[in-house]
């Protein structure tokens, strides 16, 4: 087989994440109702966290500075008493979410030790990430697990390096085209996307993936099958 390690990245490919997000902007732009729409204080919200990503990364908490900031500069620095309580709350709620395996994940992970070296490539915040895994009860199917700031072209020749493996040998699995497939492939990987029904728009892009190392599944139990292509 061509492919030895196979790399699943974790929010929205193996537990869900991205409608908890939904759900807080809402709380939070409920919160500004009186100052701004609500596709308005979401429109100002986006454009913080861009400003911020930089310097808070991806995750939970940088959210929430991010909803802090954006608070502060739609009331003019005026807040009323209690929001910033509130927005924390709202984070916080966040933090204490159930982690909820979509289908068919635990199957795939359990079919595919043993033949592939399994290991979970992620990004976010290091704290909130080793929670979910830890909650998830999938940390053992994982022979090396990457939490990184970032998932640029960079960042995966790093992994693949520390992993010891050429790029035709990898494998990467995930939802999000512009942060798991396309850096993959400009390596001369081998990538599988799995959309997930929400989608972060910092995350998407605009055009088609054309590439012989690309295969697009509907759902995870299908990489088993997709494998056999890829390794022909």
């Amino acid at each position: 087989m061509k492919i030895k390690t196979i790399a699943f990245d974790a929010d929205d490919t193996l537990w869900v994440n991205e409608p908890y997000f939904r759900e807080a902007e809402e709380k939070f732009a409920s919160l500004l109702e009186d100052y701004l729409p609500a596709h308005s204080t979401l429109k100002e919200l986006y454009k913080q966290e861009l400003e911020n990503l930089p310097v808070y990364g991806y995750g939970i908490k940088g959210f929430m500075l991010s909803m802090i900031e954006t608070a502060m500069e739609i009331t003019s620095n005026n807040l009323p008493d209690q929001m910033v309580p509130s927005i924390i709350q709202i984070g916080r709620d966040m933090l204490a979410k159930p982690v909820e395996l979509l289908p068919g994940v635990e199957e795939v992970l359990q079919n595919l030790n043993g033949d592939y070296r399994i290991v979970l490539a992620t990004k976010g915040d290091l704290l909130d990430q080793e929670r979910k895994l830890n909650k998830s009860g999938l940390e053992s199917h994982f022979h090396h697990i990457e939490i990184m700031s970032e998932k640029k072209t960079n960042d995966f020749q790093k992994l693949i390096k520390h992993l010891d493996i050429a790029p035709e040998e990898f494998l990467m699995v995930g939802n999000s085209l512009k942060s798991d497939i396309l850096p993959v492939l400009d390596l001369g990987g081998n990538a599988i996307h799995i959309p997930f029904h929400i989608t972060w728009v910092h995350e998407r892009i605009e055009h088609e993936v054309e590439h012989p190392n690309f295969r697009k599944a509907e759902k995870i139990s299908e990489v088993e099958n997709l494998l056999a292509e890829l390794n022909q």
